[in-house]
């Protein structure tokens, strides 16, 4: 299918590895001018270089921003004052016992991830109003309709996150600007990967088995009973991201495996 997305410019934040890695090939394979984000220069380089040799598509450039400062996100949007499409995946998690998150944690989870989308946003959504023409999409997480209680601060900012973008989407009425929310399941992440290897070490069991434990223990509603690959993830951004989802606006979109045990 054609998405129509050929020569739009993407900008996808916390894009080097993971689901926004495959949201940026996802984009870049339909002919995107696809900006890549991540903390490093280094980091920015090796992700544009390695979606350039499995996309042969030469225009994804790259941009290192840290979302926790500032000034690093006001230089980004210097650098790149307009996008036509702009995906807000940038996230921080970490399991901790709610007693032990701190008032610094809470604000550092707030503020990379709420307060880069809302930054972005604002910096993006007057010119795509101006133009008739525009996407913005926020990546959360089905963590936003079940707070996870292992780390509760990090399912509060994903509730927010869809709060900000059905606030938005209500300002694009009359347009064709969309701004909505995809709320992934359990994905395997470079993140996630992580967490369920040092789990497996902590217990004493293979990946595999932490796995099969993960879904039977901590989120035994999945359907899917598997984690899913972040391309599965980057196919409902991209169609998203492009003019035949124009009757999706103000959406809180689940790709979540059946996690999230709601027929809505």
């Amino acid at each position: 299918m054609d998405l129509q997305l050929e020569n739009k410019i993407a900008l996808v934040t916390g894009s080097t590895a993971g689901i926004g890695y495959a949201i940026a090939k996802a984009l870049a394979n339909e002919g995107v001018t696809v900006y890549v984000n991540g903390r490093t220069n280094e980091r920015v380089q090796d992700a544009v270089n390695k979606l350039k040799q499995e996309t042969s598509h030469t225009e994804i450039h790259g941009i290192a921003a840290d979302f926790s400062k500032v000034d690093e996100i006001n230089s980004l949007i210097k650098q790149l004052p307009e996008v036509d499409i702009l995906v807000n995946n940038v996230g921080i998690f970490e399991p901790k016992a709610f007693t032990d998150i701190t008032d610094d944690d809470w604000l550092k989870f707030y503020e990379v991830n709420v307060l880069s989308g809302v930054r972005l946003s604002r910096a993006y959504f007057n010119t795509m109003i101006k133009k008739n023409l525009g996407r913005i999409i926020f990546v959360s997480s089905e963590s936003a309709l079940q707070i996870p209680e292992e780390m509760i601060h990090y399912g509060v900012t994903k509730t927010a996150q869809i709060a900000v973008a059905r606030g938005l989407a209500e300002l694009t009425k009359h347009t064709n600007v969309t701004v909505n929310t995809v709320l992934p399941g359990p994905t395997f992440s470079k993140g996630v990967g992580g967490f369920i290897e040092s789990l497996a070490q902590e217990k004493g069991k293979s990946t595999e088995a932490m796995e099969k434990e993960f879904f039977e223990h901590m989120r035994p509603t999945s359907i899917l009973q598997r984690f899913i690959e972040p391309e599965e993830i980057a196919n409902m951004v991209a169609y998203l991201a492009s003019p035949l989802s124009s009757a999706t606006n103000g959406a809180a979109i689940r790709v979540d495996g059946g996690v999230v045990k709601s027929a809505v």
